[in-house]
Formats: C-alpha cells, sequence, structure tokens
C-alpha cells in the first residue's frame, strides 16, 4: 500500500487517523516534534492496530530537516497534514510564532511536495474561517470572513498559499477539510486528547473538573440568543473526523476529486449548547459537574454548525457517533489517564 505521511500524528486528531489509515493497510510515516504530544502515543496506535508507524521526532521549521526527510522518504504518495500551534488565545498574544509554526512549515512541505511525481495532500483546516457565518447550517459556499485571531487568520492563509500552489503544480492535488469540533477518544481508550497544561477546549475541560484535576468549568455567557443563552456548536467525535481524512485521501490518491484543489466542511449537522454537552456528561458518566455561570468570553461566536451535505455526498461519508458516545469515551479516557 501507498505510504502515507502524517505530520503531527501523535497529536490528538492526528492518532486517531494514524489508525484509521493502518487499519485501511497504508504504511504510516509520522512526524512530530512533540511540543504538544508524547511518543508514548506509539504504545496506543500499536496496541490498537498491531503495527508501529515508523516515527521522526522532527521540527518542520527546520527547512533543510524537511528537505532531507522527503530524501530519504522520496516515495511518500500522500501528506495528511495535522502539524501546527492551534491555541486561539495564545495566538492573539504570540502572533509570530503562529505565521512561523503554521505558514513556513506548510511552505517547506508544499516545496518539498511539488519535487514528487505525483502527490495527494489534507490540510487540517477549521471552521473559524468561516467567523460568525451570515446563515446557519455554514456551507463550503459560505464566505469567508476576517479572521478573528492569528491562529484562524493561519488556517485562511494557509488554504490560500495551498490552492495557489495547486494552480501551478500539475502533479498536486489537495483537500483542505474544514473541521468543526472533535470530541471524544478512540472506543479502546488506548489514545485520547490529552492536553499540555490548561484545556483550551470544553470537553477536556469538563473531564478534567470531573475528576478533580480543576476546581470548576467556567460557561462563558448565558445571555446569547439561542434556546438556553449559551453558545452553540458542532461536536463531532474524533473517530468520525479521522475517518474523513481517509476517505479524503482516497479520493485524490484514486483522481476522484473534480478540482485540483477541494474544500469540505466535517461536522454532525448538528449544533449542541454549552449546557447541552454538559448535561450529556452527566448522563454518561453518571458525575455531577461543578460549573459556574460567567461574563462572555471575548472573541466567541454565538452558533455554528455544519452544512455536511458535501461531505456526505461526494465523499460518501457520515458521522456514525453520536455526542452522548463521545462524551462517554473521553470519561473513560480521563479515567485511564488519571489511574481511576
Amino acid at each position: 500500500m501507498d505510504k502515507i505521511l502524517v505530520t503531527g500524528g501523535l497529536g490528538f486528531i492526528g492518532s486517531h487517523t494514524v489508525v484509521e489509515l493502518q487499519n485501511e493497510g497504508y504504511e504510516v510515516v509520522i512526524i512530530d516534534d512533540l511540543s504538544n504530544s508524547s511518543e508514548k502515543v506509539l504504545d496506543g496506535i500499536v496496541a490498537i492496530t498491531g503495527k508501529k508507524p515508523v516515527f521522526e521526532k522532527l521540527d518542520l521549521k527546520e527547512k533543510d530537516k524537511v528537505e532531507a526527510f522527503f530524501a530519504k522518504h522520496s516515495d511518500v504518495k500522500g501528506v495528511i497534514h495535522f502539524a501546527a500551534s492551534k491555541a486561539v488565545g495564545e495566538s492573539v498574544n504570540e502572533p509570530l510564532k503562529y505565521y512561523e509554526n503554521n505558514i513556513g512549515t506548510l511552505v517547506y512541505i508544499l516545496k518539498e511536495l511539488r519535487k514528487l511525481p505525483s502527490a495527494g495532500f489534507i490540510f487540517s483546516s477549521s471552521c473559524t474561517v468561516y467567523g460568525q457565518a451570515d446563515e446557519l447550517p455554514i456551507t463550503e459556499n459560505a464566505p469567508v470572513k476576517q479572521a478573528e485571531s492569528p491562529y484562524g487568520n493561519t488556517k485562511q492563509i494557509g488554504e490560500e498559499i495551498i490552492k495557489d500552489t495547486c494552480k501551478v503544480s500539475p502533479n498536486l492535488k489537495a483537500i483542505a477539510l474544514r473541521y468543526f469540533n472533535p470530541v471524544g477518544a478512540h472506543e479502546s481508550v488506548e489514545i485520547g486528547e490529552l492536553p499540555i497544561g490548561v484545556p483550551q477546549n470544553l470537553v477536556p475541560f469538563i473531564t478534567q473538573t470531573a475528576i478533580g484535576l480543576r476546581d470548576e468549568l467556567s460557561v462563558f455567557g448565558e445571555d446569547y440568543p439561542t434556546p438556553d443563552g449559551t453558545c452553540i456548536r458542532d461536536y463531532i467525535h474524533v473517530v468520525d473526523l479521522a475517518k474523513a481524512h481517509v476517505i479524503a485521501l482516497k479520493r485524490l490518491l484514486e483522481g476522484k476529486n473534480k478540482s485540483s484543489y477541494e474544500t469540505f466542511n466535517l461536522g454532525t449537522g448538528t449544533g449542541s449548547s454549552v449546557l447541552e454537552v454538559i448535561k450529556s456528561f452527566e448522563k454518561v458518566s453518571g458525575e455531577k459537574l461543578n460549573y459556574k455561570i460567567v461574563g462572555r468570553r471575548e472573541g466567541d461566536i454565538i452558533s455554528a454548525y455544519a452544512d455536511t451535505d458535501k461531505a456526505n455526498n461526494e465523499l460518501g461519508w457520515k458521522t456514525e457517533l453520536s455526542l452522548d458516545d463521545a462524551m462517554r469515551s473521553a470519561w473513560k479516557w480521563e479515567c485511564k489517564v488519571r489511574g481511576k
């Protein structure tokens, strides 16, 4: 089977995607600098798939190292590119770190891919490119709005760089996958979300609060124009998300793409409020969560959920796992990590 490079392959979404690739028989090579992950994740991947992917600890900001990698692995047929800094708040305080890490590294990889006879490229993008959309659910035709943060801007710029590169590179085909909110863990509980430091996302903050690692969860705002006053997001199980990457990659490798650059929204098509996520967690875990309603957080949009028609029809992909499934697996993972 084809050799596939997964950058950031020991991270949350990356590790789940490596599992799905190996389950489909692909030969996987991982690049990760371990800045927000652990080499121990390899053990979880092996426990699930029975196969250890090739792992190279490498900082993609070092251009000569990237060139050396592709010289060594010149038979790579596709790249799934997750490696990036991703904390919105941090990006506001450290914009240059985000532009260097998220844009510079993308350029170095694309330069190497242009040298190959043919290559498929899957880009880890985000629904942040839409901002507060004018219409819900959000389709791929919704306008890309001015970014709310340097992180969001790197996703917009990244998409533009890839699109421009594909125009002048007959050998290169790419798909940008715009994620909504990935949650949950693998059903085996061998891999899951393991944020370093204070979690930036809702679900790990919920599970860490329930296990006693955090005193309480802050719910930012209850006066939004939504049914219960809290923000609404589209929470997609990470395993469903990972499977979409494999399907998108196959589309490119088999030449089924309709243009050299395509975009797809990846979500469930259903919005869930913060309070609904908390209720789902309490139901599946049997735990009562300590949370407090506080003031709104700057930069939060009111509501965002995907129109999944394009991904369903063009990719032939649909989500199979529910919010309850995601919360149950996230709680099991938290309990395992904390030894409870």
